[in-house]
């Protein structure tokens, strides 16, 4: 079951059944909340309004990643099936489609600037495709040894990229070389996810691990796989809070450009917007003013 809840609103509205949420992303000018399903379906939702703009189906195989590639209007799809599928979002007209690798998708990144896209699988490589030229694979990146969960643009220098796997280990990539430049190992067990956030000229980086930790290459949000968000703060690497809403794992997370609100995926099937301004909270992540809750 789908569940929608805008903490920043207040509210909370059911409105579709569903299958858990695999993925999230966020547009870059609209208020919209990509959702990618284990039920291979895809769904668009206003924030601002909680209401459904879009909703289709990809594949019958779960959809684990998929995001907006704005200036095409287009969304990229990752599934299961081992597919990638270009939809445009206005026309619902599948764009394109091809067989990409020999196992489970978990992970497309869009490049900023240019026609690319990363994409990353169970068969331990990432690949980079080129839209303008036909969807050609321009490039394989080789060197985990386990699933490749995510990979990430870095948005200060979008020729490298960040890419997380189970087999615990962060890898820094360029995108001229098929070998990645350098290896983070930090963590005692998978990496889930990994993401970037700019903090003035500085881009930090965050990464979600099965060993229920976040490593504070920096950032304000954790995912994990105790079904927590954690808080922390971006100059100490103190933590902050944490946000628990007792749905099961949370799986992916997007941040709302130009705001303190971030979109959090469960397994459970629920989304939702959480308001990180400077608030108290309480343990559930509830927000607190002048001694009054506001619950969701």
């Amino acid at each position: 079951m789908l569940t929608v809840c805008n903490c920043f609103l207040g509210q909370k509205e059911l409105v579709q059944q569903s299958e858990r949420v695999k993925s999230l992303d966020v547009h870059p000018t609209e208020p919209w909340i990509l959702a990618s399903l284990y039920s291979g379906t895809v769904c668009i939702w206003d924030y601002h309004s909680q209401e459904l703009v879009k909703s289709f189906k990809v594949t019958e195989s779960p959809v684990r990643s998929a995001k907006f590639i704005a200036t095409k209007q287009w969304v990229i799809t990752g599934a299961d099936d081992k597919f990638i599928r270009v939809f445009n979002y206005d026309t619902m007209v599948k764009v394109a489609e091809f067989e990409a690798h020999t196992d489970y998708i978990r992970s497309v990144a869009v490049h900023p600037t240019l026609p690319y896209v990363l994409s990353a699988s169970d068969d331990m490589l990432i690949k980079l495709w080129d839209w303008e030229k036909g969807w050609e694979c321009a490039q394989i990146f080789e060197g985990h040894g386990h699933y490749v969960m995510q990979v990430a643009f870095n948005p200060k220098d979008p020729s490298t990229f960040s890419s997380a796997s189970l087999d615990g280990t962060i890898k820094i990539w360029n995108l001229s070389s098929p070998a990645p430049d350098f290896t983070l190992d930090g963590h005692s067990k998978g990496v889930n996810c990994i993401d970037y956030f700019m903090s003035g000229p500085k881009p930090y980086l965050i990464s979600g691990s099965d060993d229920h930790t976040a490593k504070v290459w920096d950032y304000q949000a954790k995912s994990s796989e105790d079904s927590t968000v954690r808080i922390w703060d971006a100059v100490t690497y103190r933590l902050e809070n944490t946000l628990d809403y007792d749905l099961e794992r949370v799986w992916t997370f997007g941040c709302i450009k130009g705001s303190n609100r971030v979109a959090i995926g469960y397994d459970k099937g629920t989304i939702i917007v959480k308001n990180l301004s400077s608030h108290s909270w309480d343990s559930r992540g509830l927000q607190v003013e002048k001694e009054d809750k506001k619950e969701c």
